[in-house]
């Protein structure tokens, strides 16, 4: 089971994203399997800029899994540290 720490970071706003079911389905299996490739505990920033790149990255058209996670992955290792 992984811990996630409370937020120091709120999550951009996505409203104008439209996604089907499918790829929320490739969204969802991209993050988890990102989240679950960081050390613990895991603290809910990090899982907040995951998500992020994984939201965006898919709204500008990747669909592949690993990708997605490569992508999330790259830059959370690139985002600055509190």
């Amino acid at each position: 089971m992984v811990r996630i720490q409370r937020p120091a970071h709120t999550m951009k706003n996505f409203s104008n994203a439209e996604f089907s079911p499918e790829v929320i389905d490739i969204m969802t299996s991209a993050l988890e399997a990102a989240v679950a490739s960081l050390p613990e505990p895991v603290h809910a920033s990090h899982v907040n800029v995951l998500a992020e790149s994984i939201l965006r990255t898919a709204d500008a058209g990747e669909r592949n899994v690993a990708d997605l996670q490569r992508i999330a992955l790259m830059e959370l290792q690139l985002a600055p540290r509190d």
